[in-house]
């Protein structure tokens, strides 16, 4: 249990943490400028793979690529589909440098361009990758850690997916917020977010929010928690949602990031770590959907069993 489950102290690989999260918003970045948009910002996610973290196939009419950090090797693979394959060493080097050798290893596949350099979602100051000698970190035992917590986070969230007939997203990584998350919609349009949120433009903000929403996920630590955890909102938030009770008992809501959280800690330590997340997910849920009053009688089934066609009638 405790492979599958491994530590994950935020102060211990808080600074790999935070180099990791601008070479992953590199590689976003160029899945962002060669991909067409898709409703909610779904077309810049990357996904969890069997040795880290992917882009999906990106495909233009000049190219199909794919770029994917392996967590266990420690490089990140650039591979087009003629054959054309390289790689980068991950180790401790600066975010220039790994902005620098990205941009040289497309140029050696053929592909030459520019993607915004300045990093998205994290508060003043930030750097353009193209000077950032700052952050600089790569511990490869914490990285690898992460990936598992990963891989065992997007199981659980995968079957909770399946028992939404509704619109539901991918079970997808954002590399602005350095996140995992999967989002439930009622269907219906919501009011216009206020948007604010650091070095996001607005109008993408408004138009990742333009439905209701129940959304939850696996946040690493940072920002407001200092340690890695679960966490489920509402958007918008529904009267009397914050007052809720949901399981399991380590869960709380925060009125500061106006969301549950679950510790991470919690869920690795308990007898039935599955088990316990999906509590938390279902209940969270549960207590968005109830009192926003979602159809839920239209939009959910039993959760999805390996061979079995969901009956219909």
């Amino acid at each position: 249990m405790s492979a599958a489950w491994p530590e994950l102290p935020y102060a211990a690989w808080k600074d790999t943490a935070a180099t990791l999260q601008l070479w992953t918003q590199i590689v976003g970045k160029v899945r962002l400028a060669l991909t067409p948009w898709l409703n909610h910002s779904w077309h810049v996610t990357l996904r969890v793979s069997a040795r880290g973290l992917v882009t999906p196939l990106i495909s233009t009419n000049e190219t199909d690529l794919q770029i994917e950090f392996d967590f266990i090797d420690h490089l990140l693979w650039l591979k087009r589909a003629n054959g054309g394959v390289r790689q980068i060493t991950l180790k401790p080097m600066t975010v220039a440098a790994f902005y620098a050798a990205v941009l040289a290893a497309l140029g050696d596949l053929g592909i030459a361009m520019r993607i915004d350099d300045l990093p998205n979602e994290l508060p003043d100051p930030v750097l353009p990758f193209s000077n950032d000698t700052t952050h600089t970190a790569y511990d490869p035992e914490h990285a690898n850690r992460f990936w598992h917590v990963l891989l065992r986070s997007h199981e659980v969230f995968s079957h909770f997916r399946t028992s939404f007939l509704g619109k539901a997203s991918p079970v997808h990584f954002f590399w602005g917020s350095f996140d995992l998350a999967v989002t439930r919609f009622s269907g219906r349009r919501a009011p216009l977010h206020p948007g604010g949120i650091p070095h996001l433009s607005d109008a993408v903000v408004r138009e990742a929010y333009s439905h209701e929403v129940s959304s939850a996920g696996f946040w690493p630590g940072g920002g407001g928690i200092d340690y890695p955890a679960y966490y489920s909102y509402a958007y918008p938030t529904p009267a009397g949602f914050a007052d809720t009770r949901v399981q399991p008992d380590a869960a709380f809501f925060s009125k500061e990031l106006g969301e549950f959280v679950l510790p991470y800690e919690a869920v690795r330590m308990s007898a039935d770590p599955r088990a316990t997340l999906m509590d938390f997910l279902e209940t969270t849920y549960a207590a968005a959907a109830d009192l926003a009053h979602w159809d839920r009688a239209a939009l959910e089934c039993e959760l999805g069993q390996p061979r079995r066609p969901r009956p219909v009638g």
